[in-house]
């Protein structure tokens, strides 16, 4: 069955996409830790990342360099995190998370209420940055 992402990644459901290549899509998450906290996915429907082939999951990691460059330009913060959790949505994704103390990477916490329109104008901001 195909996951909210694979859904997005065909065009059935709208995203604010940062970047994209044949293999690879990076979208903000809509419900972040932070502002400015993007979903890395494989266009591949595949559950756990560490089902991907070695050069699958090294070629994701390489997609998401820029994009984490990007955000770290666009969005003033200490460090980009990264987190494979992969229990929420049943399809493979590194979150990049703009962090200034450890906490703004803890997934336990409430999660931000953004408005489509705010999130539009972050989701520029980075794409310009690439």
């Amino acid at each position: 069955m195909a996951s909210i992402f694979s859904k997005i990644i065909a065009g059935e459901i709208p995203c604010h996409k940062i970047y994209e290549d044949e293999n690879h899509l990076a979208f903000l998450d809509v419900m972040p830790l932070v502002k400015g906290h993007v979903l890395v996915v494989p266009k591949k429907e595949i559950d756990y990342i560490f089902d991907l082939s070695e050069d699958e999951l090294a070629s994701m990691w390489k997609f998401a360099l820029p994009v984490a460059k990007a955000i770290k330009k666009a969005v003033p913060c200490k460090r980009i995190g990264t987190s494979v959790i992969g229990l929420e949505v049943p399809h493979a994704h590194i979150h990049l998370v703009p962090m200034d103390t450890a906490n703004d990477l803890n997934f336990t916490r409430e999660k931000l209420k953004i408005s489509h329109d705010e999130l539009a104008q972050i989701a520029e901001l980075i794409r310009n940055c690439i």
